[in-house]
């Protein structure tokens, strides 16, 4: 049963985050459906906007600013969040975390299914609740990489990827929309769906956490509850803890004394990853290209309004068109996963040779993959700055494929970078401190996208993002040298 139960558990994961973890990033279609059904309108404000066909485009900031609070709250929970979850998920394992997580996104599809005009300020409730229930999928479903070796990193990569992609649900939501069907039957739908997860998290997903590496006859989910002893599972656990802490050593450091290999345990504590270099480079480069990326889905709406001169139908056709290109994300991130485990592959072989440990392997496989989403996201912000309608197309293509590289390369990186027993906690801490940065876009939107310092600012900042790869790439060269010298 091995194989079969990890593709269904796989491909169920799959479809979970492509229809349900990351919807929260499909906002500008569904912020399209909430202008229509005139939410944050006053009346008055509503006889100014019929009467715009006539007297020009009306100025709707205000109603843009709230929406923008929305998005700019729930982003900042989606990411702030993550901690207290992955420690809950690192302390009570995936059924307790999985279970929340179901909890959270149900009360938050039905909170939005009931809302309208008159209560539109229970969206301040209800998107923070479904951003951090959809965060807890993906954290939960990204240990399925493990099941697979050597093509782990791939597996992440592709589910950040399907998560950046699931912003096409609110597309698919106000298409249906469009063709007469209720925002209010579409997310009764939606929380339905919970039954499937509650399904899924009780036949397909293991109690505890899957271990990395995988130990042999490793089974969980509808198995385990049809045969596996726990004296079985109690055994894997034990060999797993031996293979990784092989894992984390070389081949020197495998030979080496008891009070060498506690050394290297401290070494990797919790608290020395966190005051690591690396790791507050890592927050730092993902703070920057996040807050870029969070401000220009928060205000496509606006700048697409701006540039079409206010035409309904020209700002409906771009949105369509920038929902439509967010769901390829699921197919450009897994390239970002095939360089990491390709050049991984190739320092391992390296690394036989020369005795380089395998934490230097891993680090130096991520370098080209962390220059190359800073690459991506700087082309997409000099794009977004140009103000040419026509433009906007290759801006959303860059804008989904740097993102997608820029999730997948983050879990990527601190599943590589640290010890796999921190994972949770360590992403949990990167998307709560990015979280705080992310709060910046309500003032800069403020100073006004039209303005471009904000443009400039933002581009300057980015390019500064490509100092992370290349002190990671310092990083390797540097124990490179020193298992030369040893040898």
């Amino acid at each position: 049963m091995g194989l079969p139960l990890y593709l269904a558990t796989f491909l169920t994961g799959l479809l979970e985050c492509i229809g349900f973890a990351g919807v929260l990033f499909g906002w500008t279609s569904l912020l399209f459906v909430f202008k229509e059904e005139n939410y944050f309108l006053k009346p008055c404000e509503q006889d100014c906007l019929l009467q715009s066909n006539i007297t020009g485009p009306f100025d709707l900031k205000a109603q843009d600013e709230k929406f923008l609070l929305i998005f700019t709250l729930a982003s900042f929970m989606n990411n702030f969040m993550t901690f207290p979850t992955g420690y809950i998920f690192d302390r009570f394992k995936t059924t307790v975390a999985r279970l929340i997580a179901i909890l959270f996104y149900t009360c938050a599809t039905l909170i939005i299914a009931f809302t309208s005009a008159d209560t539109a300020m229970l969206l301040f409730l209800a998107m923070p609740m479904l951003a951090v229930g959809g965060i807890l999928f993906l954290i939960t479903n990204l240990q399925i990489g493990n099941l697979f070796g050597k093509h782990r990193s791939t597996i992440i990569t592709l589910y950040n990827g399907a998560f950046d992609s699931s912003s096409a649900v609110f597309l698919i939501i106000k298409i249906l929309y469009d063709q007469r069907i209720s925002l209010r039957s579409s997310f009764i739908f939606l929380s339905v769906c919970s039954v499937w997860h509650v399904v899924r998290t009780l036949l397909l997903m293991p109690q505890g956490h899957i271990p990395y590496p995988l130990p042999p006859n490793y089974s969980y989910g509808l198995c385990s509850r049809f045969g596996t002893r726990k004296e079985e599972n109690k055994a894997a656990e034990h060999e797993t803890k031996e293979l990784q802490s092989k894992e984390c050593l070389s081949p020197k450091e495998e030979n080496s004394g008891p009070e060498q290999q506690q050394q290297e345990q401290e070494q990797h504590s919790f608290q020395r990853c966190v005051l690591s270099r690396r790791f507050i480079l890592h927050v730092m480069w993902l703070s920057v290209i996040q807050l870029w990326h969070y401000l220009f889905i928060g205000t496509v709406n606006s700048l697409l309004t701006k540039l079409a001169g206010g035409d309904k139908e020209t700002v409906s056709a771009y949105t369509n068109a920038f929902a439509i290109t967010q769901f390829f994300g699921v197919l450009c991130a897994p390239w970002n996963g095939l360089l990491i485990d390709r050049l991984k592959q190739k320092y391992q072989k390296e690394a036989k040779r020369t005795g380089f440990s395998s934490e230097a392997v891993a680090l130096c496989s991520m370098v080209p993959s962390l220059a190359l989403t800073s690459l991506l996201s700087l082309g997409f912000t000099l794009c977004a700055s140009i103000p040419v309608i026509q433009l906007q197309y290759a801006t959303f293509i860059l804008q989904v494929v740097s993102r997608s590289f820029l999730y997948g390369c983050n879990a990527a990186f601190l599943t590589l970078a640290f010890p796999s027993e921190h994972f949770g906690k360590l992403f949990g801490l990167v998307m709560a401190l990015s979280a705080i940065v992310s709060l910046l876009q309500f003032p800069l939107f403020k100073v006004s996208p039209k303005s471009n310092a904000v443009y400039i600012s933002m581009g300057l900042a980015i390019f500064l993002t490509l100092a992370h790869p290349f002190l990671v790439y310092s990083e390797c060269r540097a124990k490179k040298t020193k298992s030369s010298v040893d040898a």
